[in-house]
C-alpha cells in the first residue's frame, strides 16, 4: 500500500504554541580549592543551570535579542566561584540565580543543579595530610530554584552503598501461587541510598544538615533488626526528622541489592552462609517519603 507523503509547502500548518521551556548549560565540572589557610580544603561540583522566561521570540521567529548564551552562562559559573562560592552547594545555588535573573534581561527564574563529590584527607603516618584527598562514595546532590528573591531548595545523598550481613529478614508476606521466595530472618541486607530533603525553614547551615542526615542515616541502618527494607526506611526518616528540625519531609529510594546464598551443595561442598551471590537484577526498589504528622 502507497502512503501519500503530504508537500511540506502546501499543507497547512496547525496552530501551535511554545509550551515550559528552559534553557542554560549543563554538567559544568567545577573545582575550587581553598587555600587561605595551611590545611587546604576542596570543592568538587558538576552544576547545571536551566534558566525560564520570555524565550517565545527565540523559539517562534529566531530573535536572539537580549538572550544570555549558553557559553556566558558556563563562563559565569566559574568566575562567581572565585568569590561567591565560600560554604554550601546550595547557598552558591541561590548567588548563581539572584546572578542570571539580575543579568538576564527575559530571565524571570532559574534552576540550579548540584553533584558535590566528597573528599577526605589522606592519612600519612597516622595524620590527616594538608593538600592530599582521597574521594568518598557518597555524593551531596541539591536542587535550587528561585526567581532571584525567594528560593526553593532540596538537598540530597546519591550512590551511598550500604550493606549488613545479618540483622534482617523477610517474614510473614503474602503467599500464593507465583511465590517462590522462602522465608528468612537471617540475610543480607544491601542497598544503594538515594535520598532528598526539603527544608521547613528559609535559611541554614545546608552542610551541617547533610552531615546530620548521613550519620543519623547511619547510626539507624545498624542499630536494629529489620523485617524489612520498608520498615528501616521508616524508622531513619523518624531518626532524620527527630535530628533535624530544619527538614519537613524526606525521601529515600532503596533499591534491595539481593546476596542469595550460593548453592554449594550440589558439588559437595557445604556452605555455612559464607559464600553468596550477588544478583545485580531484576531487584526490588522501595521508595517513599517520610513526613512530620
Amino acid at each position: 500500500m502507497t502512503q501519500t507523503i503530504p508537500n511540506s509547502t502546501t499543507e497547512t500548518k496547525v496552530k501551535v504554541k511554545m509550551g515550559d521551556n528552559h534553557y542554560g548549560k549543563a554538567d559544568v565540572r567545577l573545582f575550587k580549592v581553598f587555600r587561605d589557610q595551611p590545611k587546604h580544603e576542596i570543592k568538587d561540583v558538576w552544576v547545571r543551570v536551566a534558566m525560564r522566561g520570555d524565550f517565545d521570540p527565540a523559539h517562534v521567529g529566531g530573535d536572539n535579542t537580549d538572550l544570555l548564551a549558553t557559553d556566558t552562562v558556563r563562563n559565569t559559573i566559574y568566575g562567581l566561584a572565585v568569590d561567591g562560592l565560600t560554604s554550601s552547594v546550595e547557598e552558591y545555588g541561590k548567588h548563581l540565580i539572584r546572578h542570571f535573573v539580575e543579568q538576564g534581561p527575559k530571565v524571570t527564574s532559574a534552576t540550579a543543579y548540584f553533584t558535590e563529590h566528597l573528599w577526605d584527607r589522606m592519612q600519612s603516618n597516622g595524620e590527616a595530610h594538608d593538600h592530599a584527598f582521597v574521594r568518598q562514595m557518597p555524593k551531596h546532590t541539591a536542587v535550587v530554584e528561585g526567581d532571584g528573591k525567594t528560593f526553593t531548595v532540596t538537598s540530597g545523598i546519591d550512590e551511598l552503598y550500604i550493606l549488613k550481613t545479618t540483622q534482617s529478614g523477610w517474614e510473614g508476606y503474602l503467599k500464593e501461587p507465583f511465590t517462590t521466595l522462602p522465608e528468612t530472618n537471617d540475610r543480607i541486607l544491601a542497598t544503594v541510598v538515594t535520598a532528598k530533603w526539603e527544608y521547613q525553614v528559609d535559611e541554614c547551615d545546608y552542610d551541617d544538615v547533610w552531615q546530620r542526615v548521613y550519620t543519623s542515616l547511619m547510626d539507624t541502618f545498624t542499630d536494629h533488626y529489620s523485617a524489612s527494607m520498608q520498615a528501616t526506611l521508616y524508622k531513619i526518616g523518624e531518626t532524620v526528622l527527630t535530628r533535624c528540625p530544619e527538614i519537613s519531609r524526606i525521601h529515600f529510594a532503596f533499591p534491595n541489592r539481593h546476596h542469595i546464598q550460593y548453592n554449594t551443595e550440589r558439588h559437595g561442598v557445604t556452605n555455612p552462609k559464607s559464600v553468596f551471590h550477588a544478583d545485580a537484577d531484576p531487584y526490588g526498589q522501595i521508595e517513599g517519603w517520610v513526613e512530620r504528622a
